[in-house]
């Protein structure tokens, strides 16, 4: 970091930034903390339930950061399950999405690793996952495009195929 200041034309031994690499170390322990934790862990800690129809949680706040530029991607997510006799705590999947963000990332992995750990834990019937995101690193700076959101979807079993629940997930993640 002392080697970008002195690059960027700063002082590295000025006052307000003498402490500055340390800051931004600790600072990227704490927003890189997920590689240190497997989300299916968290995931497991559910309850045996008959219920066959689909649970959705949509509008889940996420950051993360770009793996390219270690800026950060930001927006909602929107995660869908058919249980197979195992519901999730509800909380449970916000987490495990906090867990895979917390990691350098693209937008498109951090949305198959959700589906995936959410129906490999769960063994659930099938998984669908929307993420819907800002990158600042297309809004300040490249293209400039705020505003911009970047959409990705990964569905596995019976979401995949369209045949139990696709449109009514979709439905509902658009607040139809």
């Amino acid at each position: 970091m002392r080697e970008i200041i002195e690059a960027v034309g700063e002082d590295p031994q000025r006052e307000g930034l003498v402490d500055t690499p340390r800051r931004i170390a600790d600072m990227y322990a704490e927003l890189f903390a997920g590689l240190c934790h497997d989300p299916r862990e968290v995931l497991a800690g559910g309850f045996s339930d008959v219920s066959e129809d689909a649970v959705i949680l949509r509008d889940i706040p996420f950051y993360s950061l770009c793996e390219h530029h270690f800026l950060p991607f930001f927006g909602s997510a929107h995660v869908g399950y058919i249980p197979n006799g195992r519901l999730a705590g509800i909380s449970k999947i916000a987490r495990a999405l906090d867990m895979l963000a917390k990691r350098p990332q693209v937008q498109e992995r951090l949305t198959r690793q959700l589906a995936d750990a959410t129906l490999e834990a769960l063994d659930a019937d099938g998984v669908a996952v929307v993420l819907e995101a800002e990158h600042l690193c297309l809004s300040m700076r490249g293209a400039r495009k705020p505003g911009s959101r970047v959409v990705t979807s990964a569905v596995r079993g019976p979401f995949a195929k369209g045949s139990v629940g696709r449109g009514e997930f979709l439905a509902l993640v658009q607040g139809s």
